[in-house]
């Protein structure tokens, strides 16, 4: 009898085999096809007041929370900033907006600061100020180098700004209610790392995944 019984074990063995292969492929399957995302909240960030590029009517927001003295920010505002605006933004699709983070302290607060303060008097002259401020990055992140006299020489060689109009906002810190709004929206979405990219409600598990964002993207168009 026990003969009789071992091709019946061995078929039912090679069956659980065959199924366990299929569950576990169908399982990496779907972890691939999700693996863009990371969490998804209930609510978009909001960008009132917010610096934000692209068509107000676009149907996608992109969200970068950023941290100026943060060098992944800065290896993404050069890397993958132009492709994103390329891909998306000047095509209407998508709107993308920068939200400050201050994990490094009185230096991210002042360029914070500073850039509320150059988006307030020339929004225009905001992505430009931006993109010059990371120039002045050094490879060094630990030193000090976000100092006034920094902002307002970075501020000079960007068209569009009174400089004279800078430091004195600065030194008033006028613009402190919008930087403590984004700390509030750091809060709100548990931002730990930076950058952190949100599409619309989905924050991006791996920010420098450009084919997870432009999947992400491309998966929010298809909803609207």
């Amino acid at each position: 009898m026990k003969g009789n019984n071992a091709p019946i074990k061995i078929a039912v063995i090679i069956t659980l085999i065959i199924i366990g292969l299929i569950v576990a492929l169908v399982l990496i399957s779907n972890n691939n096809s999700g693996s863009s995302d990371g969490e998804t909240f209930d609510d978009q960030p909001s960008i009132e007041g917010q610096p934000t590029l692209g068509d107000s009517d676009a149907p996608v927001q992109v969200v970068e929370f950023g941290d100026f003295k943060c060098p992944s920010c800065k290896a993404w505002s050069d890397n993958f900033y132009p492709q994103l605006v390329n891909d998306f933004v000047d095509t209407g699709k998508v709107t993308f907006s920068y939200i400050n983070v201050l994990f490094h302290g009185e230096e991210s607060t002042l360029a914070s600061l500073a850039a509320e303060s150059v988006y307030k008097q020339n929004p225009d002259a905001y992505w430009n100020f931006q993109k010059a401020l990371y120039a002045e990055q050094p490879s060094d992140h630990n030193g000090e180098w976000v100092t006034t006299e920094k902002i307002l020489e970075v501020a000079n060689s960007v068209s569009g700004i009174d400089t004279e109009s800078l430091k004195i906002a600065l030194e008033n810190e006028s613009e402190m209610d919008e930087v403590n709004k984004d700390s509030q929206l750091v809060t709100d979405f548990g931002v730990e790392l930076t950058p952190t990219i949100m599409v619309n409600e989905t924050m991006i598990e791996d920010p420098f995944d450009y084919d997870a964002i432009k999947n992400a993207i491309e998966e929010a168009l298809e909803g609207n």
